[in-house]
């Protein structure tokens, strides 16, 4: 038994060992194309004087999703694997101030206390300039496909925690592109084979539910949104109200995701922790194109009621939503009328 536990442990630190040499040399490649791509860039600001290990602030806040009543909870709740663990403690060039930079690696925390000084330095150079390439409005699909294609080559085994990095928010680069609709960086993404689809944010978002709050119109946006749903869970619940994605998109009446999600296997039915469907919230907000495309696909419980005990149609008629009460009641007068017919038939 002591021997077995040698071997693994000897192992582990020969695994630790070897990934902290493989992200200095994945680090140099990323510092030495940051400088190239400072020097092209005409969007950097001037006057920002950050510490060189703390991770920039601009546009790390949470993607905006649907506004609901209730405030974000202060401590995120442990939940395994999934659970926000330790951030490294960095300190700055005067040795003074320390600085806490999280550190996440899908769902993976490595404790960077093991690794040397300027190998933790290495990691926060790291953490910072993939964000700061492949997660800003303005990145560059360009830039970002040469970056992957550099750590891929040099420390493949790197690139699977480069890729599912996670920021304070718990956002990953996928979040942030697709909150920012840049399709480009998203296949980029997606292609690698290696994104984690379906982590939550501390917002407790997936980047599908991001997804369904896009305006993807084109041809090439819909194709990129249309893979990200497919290896993505379209059922899966937000943390807070326990929404899906085909609740966010009929509520900001994304017809075209909406179209997307219903091809891809999304339940009609789902109800939120409010007893909430997708076709009341067509209801509540008017979409009556997507309450069609939702009676249309024939699944759809129009009988459901929320914890109000309200039905679709109850909502609509509370909504003063005319034309969703004249579909509704046309629809289950054929509803109606085809039940009577198939009685008849026996």
């Amino acid at each position: 038994m002591l021997l077995v536990l040698y071997k693994l442990s000897f192992s582990l630190w020969k695994d630790l060992n070897d990934f902290c040499g493989a992200v200095i040399e994945s680090a140099v490649i990323f510092i030495m194309f940051s400088l190239r791509y400072e020097t092209t860039s005409s969007e950097e600001s001037s006057g920002d004087e950050k510490s060189k290990v703390e991770v920039e602030e601009e546009d790390s806040s949470e993607p905006e999703v649907e506004k609901e009543p209730e405030k974000e909870p202060e401590k995120e709740p442990e939940e395994g694997a999934e659970a926000q663990r330790k951030v490294a403690e960095v300190p700055t060039e005067g040795g003074g101030d320390v600085n806490r930079t999280p550190l996440y690696y899908g769902k993976f925390c490595f404790s960077i206390v093991f690794c040397l000084s300027p190998q933790r330095q290495v990691l926060v150079v790291l953490y910072q300039e993939w964000f700061r390439v492949s997660s800003q409005k303005d990145s560059q699909a360009d830039t970002v496909r040469l970056y992957l294609r550099q750590v891929g080559m040099t420390t493949p085994t790197l690139l699977p925690y480069v890729v599912n990095l996670t920021d304070g928010n718990g956002n990953m680069a996928l979040h942030y592109s697709v909150s920012h609709s840049n399709f480009p960086v998203v296949k980029l993404l997606l292609d690698t084979g290696l994104c984690e689809t379906d982590n939550l944010n501390k917002a407790g978002y997936t980047p599908v539910m991001l997804a369904a709050l896009t305006a993807a119109e084109s041809p090439d946006d819909l194709e990129v949104a249309q893979q990200l749903l497919k290896v993505g869970d379209v059922n899966a619940r937000s943390r807070q109200a326990g929404q899906t994605a085909l609740m966010l998109a009929v509520s900001h009446g994304r017809v075209a995701m909406v179209k997307l999600l219903l091809s891809c296997g999304a339940d009609v039915n789902a109800q939120d922790r409010e007893g909430s469907t997708a076709l009341m919230c067509a209801s509540e907000h008017g979409h009556t194109h997507i309450a069609r495309l939702l009676l249309e696909t024939g699944r759809c419980d129009t009988s459901l009621k929320d914890k109000n005990g309200q039905t679709a149609l109850l909502v609509a008629e509370g909504a003063s939503q005319q034309d969703i009460i004249d579909l509704l009641k046309a629809n289950a007068e054929v509803q109606t009328s085809e039940s009577t017919s198939t009685t008849d038939l026996h």
